[in-house]
């Protein structure tokens, strides 16, 4: 059978900060793409604002590099399981991974969450063990690990049977051997594994054409944009050609522009073949997985499946008593609108009516999934307001049941206890505890997703920063009942609308945290602070000093509060309980009751009773 030699199609995976984006920044810089007046940003592929800022890849990237007479296609996918819809796309269009694995963590939750999908389609792997410089590395432990991950999940004897690379990307040196003194500044060990171990794609381009798209992108000169790989066949700009749609009908258009990737460009290009990964233009309503054929003859390629989404939040217009003084974009049209465009290249996500006008129920694959949308949305200027996340349960055997992840915890030995009494209290089940020399505890549970919301900053104050906490997907099961996990804490509610002034706040500090600073503009049912107990406090934060004479004036500068706390915006989602949203503007995150007046707030609490 014939191969396309000059080729090769890999994805890089891993687990979140294990290195991928840094490596494939350095397969770029020593390969023979770039020419000696490109300056490469770090981590170049992480493109937009918020991958650069949290240093986490959200959407797949691919490039290509040229390394001596080969073509080396390299995708560089997610790491962090709330994009796994992804990862999984990715998984078809390449013929090996590339799986990077830290010397000092070893294997995490995302390792095996992102190795399972490469096995699943038989893939061919290479093991890079990455940050081999850093203190406390033990590369061959890791390997062994690796290998343990391998059997457990059900690899063959090829797939067991991979090569390890030991690598810095940081520094840009690898090596074949663990130790750390055979590193050189080179990436040729690297290239050449892939050389030698990643087949070469099929060539049958003399066969009639099978494209089909794993990854989309939107372009405002040219629409929609479907990035895949030719299976079979070669395409021509100009081509006339047939989209075979998921719903099982077909579609014909001509092929407008072809595109294929280099370093960091996208090259427009004439014609493509066999095993070339490129991107295709002229499909207005071209979806992930559909399949582009000859149109005399149509023969669709397998589906791709997608996971579907386990948690929900609702969507809606801004409508507080400062709704439109910072965003652009705040009537619903404008929302909705640009939730469907979302949807365009966001496969995970899925975004339905509600009965109320102005409100969407937004599903997602996490709680990281559905706040980084709603952090692009307030950047790009719009205005809304969030409920709670909360889980999507499913009918299964006619059991009613909810998602269940599998949690990785790390964390120094002394606050073991604290960490698995507090996942005991959320439902979480413990399936294993291992202690390492270096005085930390690395514990295993499963825990229902819906006790993991809100999870994360709990478990950041117990553990002083110092504990490491992953959790993936794992299966959905019986739901759990007569069990609420919600915040168990109330709030400090305003009672009317104006300035927080540090006099009011100094009377009102000792019922518990407060959450915004003096001179802060306030409304009638925003929060302003957490409770210390379980229920709700209406307080004044607006009240003034009587000003009884010249010299209390001046004493107010004497006035000293605590310093309040700054919820982040996965913060204030996590914070929020069923009765209350999050206000999201371009400049401000608040949060506040669904019913602002007081009153109308103690009716309905009376009514909830007496029902």
């Amino acid at each position: 059978m014939k191969t396309r030699d000059d080729i090769r199609n890999i994805a890089i995976i891993a687990h979140v900060d294990h290195g991928k984006t840094t490596l494939v920044n350095e397969l770029m810089k020593q390969s023979d793409t770039l020419d000696s007046h490109t300056e490469i940003a770090d981590r170049a592929l992480d493109s937009n604002d918020i991958e650069k800022e949290r240093g986490i890849t959200i959407l797949s990237k691919n490039t290509a590099v040229r390394y001596g007479d080969k073509q080396i296609n390299i995708l560089d996918t997610p790491g962090h399981a709330d994009f796994g819809g992804e990862v999984e796309r990715i998984m078809r269009m390449v013929d090996g991974v590339l799986l990077v694995v830290d010397a000092f963590e070893g294997t995490m939750p995302q390792t095996r969450f992102v190795l399972k999908k490469a096995l699943e389609q038989h893939l061919t792997p290479i093991v890079v063990i990455n940050k081999v410089d850093r203190p406390g590395a033990r590369p061959s432990e890791v390997v062994d690990e690796v290998l343990d991950l391998f059997i457990e999940l059900g690899a063959d004897e090829d797939q067991l049977d991979f090569p390890v690379v030991y690598a810095s990307a940081m520094n840009g040196t690898s090596s074949y051997d663990p130790d750390i003194s055979t590193q050189e500044h080179t990436m040729k060990p690297i290239f050449d594994t892939i050389i030698k171990h990643i087949p070469s794609p099929l060539d049958n381009s003399d066969e009639p054409l099978q494209f089909q798209v794993a990854l989309l992108d939107y372009n405002d000169f040219v629409g929609r944009v479907g990035i895949g790989r030719i299976f079979r066949g070669t395409i021509k700009v100009g081509d006339h050609v047939t989209v075979m749609k998921l719903d099982g009908t077909t579609k014909d258009f001509r092929v407008t522009k072809l595109f294929g990737f280099f370093g960091l460009k996208r090259l427009e290009i004439n014609e493509a073949h066999a095993g070339d990964l490129i991107a295709v233009s002229g499909m207005e309503d071209i979806n992930v997985g559909e399949t582009v054929t000859a149109s005399d003859t149509k023969e669709a390629l397998p589906l791709l499946r997608i996971d579907e989404p386990t948690l929900q939040m609702t969507f809606r217009t801004n409508n507080s008593p400062f709704a439109g003084q910072d965003g652009k974009f705040v009537t619903s049209r404008q929302l909705e609108e640009r939730l469907k465009t979302e949807l365009e290249t966001d496969v995970s996500l899925r975004v339905d009516n509600t009965d109320e006008p102005g409100a969407w129920v937004v599903s997602g694959r996490g709680e990281l999934h559905l706040s980084i949308l709603i952090e692009t949305l307030r950047r790009e200027g719009f205005e809304l307001q969030v409920s709670r996340p909360e889980v999507i349960y499913r009918d299964i055997d006619g059991k009613k049941s909810e998602p269940f992840e599998e949690v990785q915890i790390d964390t120094p030995d002394e606050y073991t206890g604290s960490v698995i009494d507090s996942l005991s209290q959320r439902k979480g089940e413990m399936q294993n505890m291992e202690s390492t020399d270096n005085g930390q505890t690395r514990l295993t549970f499963l825990a229902p997703s819906r006790g993991l919301i809100g999870y994360s900053t709990e478990f950041m104050s117990m553990t002083r920063g110092y504990g490491i906490l992953n959790h993936t997907f794992k299966k959905y099961a019986p739901v759990i009942k007569n069990w609420n996990p919600g915040r168990k804490k109330g709030t400090l509610v305003s009672m009317n609308a104006g300035k927080a002034t540090t006099y009011a706040m100094m009377g009102v500090e000792s019922r518990g945290t407060l959450l915004i600073d003096p001179g802060t503009d306030v409304y009638e049912g925003m929060i302003i602070g957490e409770n210390s107990r379980e229920n709700d406090i209406t307080v004044n934060i607006t009240k003034g000093k009587n000003l009884t004479n010249v010299r209390a004036a001046g004493s107010d500068d004497m006035a000293r509060i605590k310093t309040p706390v700054h919820l982040s915006l996965e913060e204030s989602l996590e914070f929020l309980n069923t009765d209350e949203y999050c206000e999201v503007t371009p400049d401000h995150v608040r949060l506040r009751k669904q019913i602002l007046s007081t009153n109308e707030r103690e009716k309905a609490a009376k009514r909830a009773r007496h029902n």
